[in-house]
């Protein structure tokens, strides 16, 4: 687990679900309708590193999380790989990643007066 420290991770922008049928394997973006019906998964990618050692590094969290017995899945998303778990869950997993030693990128928007 120590290639996971130094790592940072970033919310995808959009909620996702698994594609029918493909569980675990696939997912497709969320229609916004459709966002507040429980089944919604959010999504991270590593920003920090590429190629095989992210996917190293996402299958090392994904393991770590499913100690923790949360269904995540790592898996291929926009030709990077890309870590998928339940919305509820993120509380959990982001305090995981954080204790692992990972750092979490964050949209920030400020106002600067003129």
């Amino acid at each position: 687990m120590n290639n996971i420290q130094l790592s940072v991770v970033h919310r995808l922008p959009q909620s996702y679900r698994w594609s029918s049928g493909f569980v675990g394997t696939k997912v497709e973006i969320l229609p916004e309708e459709e966002t507040d019906q429980g089944s919604s998964l959010m999504g991270l990618e590593l920003l920090s590193h590429e190629g095989e050692y992210a996917w190293s590094i996402l299958r090392d969290i994904n393991q770590s999380i499913a100690d923790m017995q949360i269904l995540s899945a790592v898996i291929e998303w926009e030709g990077q790989p890309r870590l998928f778990f339940a919305l509820d869950d993120e509380s959990a997993v982001i305090c995981r990643l954080k204790t692992l030693g990972a750092a979490i990128a964050e949209n920030v928007t400020a106002f600067y007066p003129l």
